[in-house]
């Protein structure tokens, strides 16, 4: 599959709606530093440099051990795509916001089923990301743990005998290793035990962010969990926490869901239809008001009241209401006022198949 496929398309592999705990848990992330000794980090080098690690990764990504493991891997520079491209990546969480600032000697390495994907000259010289659906804490890290050793064998990672990994960051220096999952939790949110967890998560280690990561907020009841500390353990000592910690968010949740079903049911009913009833209806629609009826939806999902959607299907009215999808739609750029008419009429017209 070309990168043309991956920016026309607004599904991904993570966004089918399975694995494990899928009514709570949308995906499971590991990502890992490197850079390649011999060279200065991105922030310090010259284009030469630049250029030079570009190839080493291109060559490196080319062997055939990794190709058999993971599948072919495409090699897009960054600045061969437009502005507007560029975006649809980070909205479905391929590269971030801060690697398509200044694409020139940047690239992403992408997998056909956009399960891996490596950004190249980032903060790091490649950041190794793997995301799966669902609770695969464990098998995500157990295939992001084979293309780091089968990169290694053509390149020579920066590593320091005392402090392990080196990287740009002085806080991913260790193993380079952050591990976190997307939550869904609009259970713990309306019975106002959210603040209380997430300030108990922040005691462990972890951190909580929004949708889109480091300095996002939590619109729609979607959070990222994930671990700050990358020295001091082992890659499977942080897996496991995060793993561990996530299971008792889920049984939270779980447990709040039961009690509000059972005390609440008419009230959870109306505010899930109503939510629908916008989606089917409104001509105007804010990012944070379709975030916020989409979460709404994927807890009638989770309760049952509406069978007749998935959340594979929620995860891709997600994207395709984002506003580099929007704009592609639209064949131009839009403004605010248009987006969010583009927006209700794009989610219209996919609610008008499904019969409620």
């Amino acid at each position: 599959m070309s990168i043309k496929d991956t920016v026309n398309k607004a599904g991904s592999k993570w966004m089918d709606g399975t694995g494990p705990d899928n009514d709570i848990v949308i995906s499971s992330r590991i990502r890992v530093a490197r850079n390649i000794s011999g060279y200065p980090f991105p922030h310090f080098m010259k284009e030469t440099e630049a250029e030079q690690v570009f190839h080493a990764v291109q060559m490196a990504v080319a062997d055939k051990d990794l190709v058999t493991e993971v599948g072919k891997l495409e090699v897009t520079n960054l600045a061969e795509l437009t502005d507007n491209e560029r975006m649809i990546l980070v909205e479905k969480h391929l590269v971030s916001p801060q690697h398509v600032e200044n694409p020139s000697n940047r690239a992403v390495v992408i997998t056909a089923d956009e399960s891996v994907s490596i950004m190249v000259n980032e903060e790091d010289h490649l950041r190794i990301q793997c995301l799966q659906p669902g609770l695969q804490l464990e098998e995500t890290w157990d295939l992001a743990d084979k293309i780091d050793d089968l990169l290694e064998k053509s390149l020579d990672f920066s590593f320091c005998e005392k402090r392990g990994y080196l990287t740009s960051c002085p806080t991913n220096v260790g193993t380079g290793l952050r591990a976190s999952v997307m939550l869904h939790l609009p259970c713990l949110v309306m019975g106002k035990q959210v603040g209380k967890i997430m300030h108990a998560i922040s005691q462990l280690g972890l951190a909580v962010r929004g949708y889109y990561g480091e300095g996002t907020e939590a619109h729609g009841n979607l959070f990222q969990v994930s671990n700050q500390v990358t020295m001091g353990q082992t890659e499977e000592e942080i897996v496991k926490n995060l793993l561990t910690v996530t299971r008792q968010i889920v049984a939270q949740e779980r447990a709040t869901r039961e009690a509000l079903l059972r005390d609440n049911r008419n009230f959870l009913e109306d505010k899930i239809h109503r939510a629908f009833g916008a989606m089917k209806y409104a001509r105007m629609m804010t990012t944070r008001e379709a975030l916020n009826n989409f979460s709404d939806l994927r807890l009638g999902i989770e309760l049952g009241i509406l069978q007749e959607l998935t959340y594979g299907q929620i995860n891709e009215l997600i994207m395709l209401s984002t506003p580099a999808f929007l704009s592609k739609s639209a064949g131009h750029s839009l403004k605010s006022e248009e987006r969010d008419w583009y927006r209700a009429e794009t989610i219209r017209k996919q609610l008008t198949k499904i019969q409620i």
